[in-house]
């Protein structure tokens, strides 16, 4: 099944580039990163940055928006049946190289799991003025990092 990713929310002026591989399902039905309930990005984002949790949308946006980053997917597109990442096939990837010229105030890019990452070094090259860190994916599939660890782990990325 081909699916596709969604335009980068972005910051006029982002310091930190979080990437992801490609939304699952869920989010794709809902139209929003990280949609599915059970992915702990939201929750985790407004606990690193100590803002009342919200479910919307626009709220969520405005938290990548005044923390001065970005949100995006490596993938543009591929086939992929169902939402995990080991399935993804015929890869087509974001124009990041694009992206970043646009963005020069970006320091750091951040891989929301192994896949994001893979599919990065994949298609791109090493930039010697960004700091590239690999997360542990927020995903409900990877349960062997409690919510604790994760946000301990990213909020040391982030901050």
């Amino acid at each position: 099944m081909h699916k596709q990713s969604f335009a980068a929310i972005t910051s006029e002026q982002p310091k930190t580039l979080i990437l992801g591989s490609l939304p699952g399902d869920l989010s794709l039905e809902v139209n929003q990163y990280y949609g599915h309930p059970r992915n702990r990005f939201w929750k985790m984002m407004f606990e690193i940055f100590k803002t009342e949790f919200s479910e919307d949308y626009e709220i969520r946006n405005q938290l990548i928006l005044q923390n001065k980053l970005a949100l995006w997917d490596v993938a543009h597109s591929a086939e992929r049946k169902g939402s995990m990442d080991v399935d993804m096939r015929n890869v087509s990837p974001n124009q990041i190289d694009e992206f970043l010229n646009e963005h020069p105030t970006i320091e750091k890019i951040i891989f929301n799991g192994k896949k994001a990452y893979q599919l990065f070094w994949k298609y791109f090259e090493k930039k010697t003025f960004i700091e590239y860190i690999s997360v542990p994916s927020t995903s409900p599939a990877n349960a062997q990092f409690s919510y604790e660890r994760l946000i301990e782990i990213w909020k040391k990325a982030i901050i």
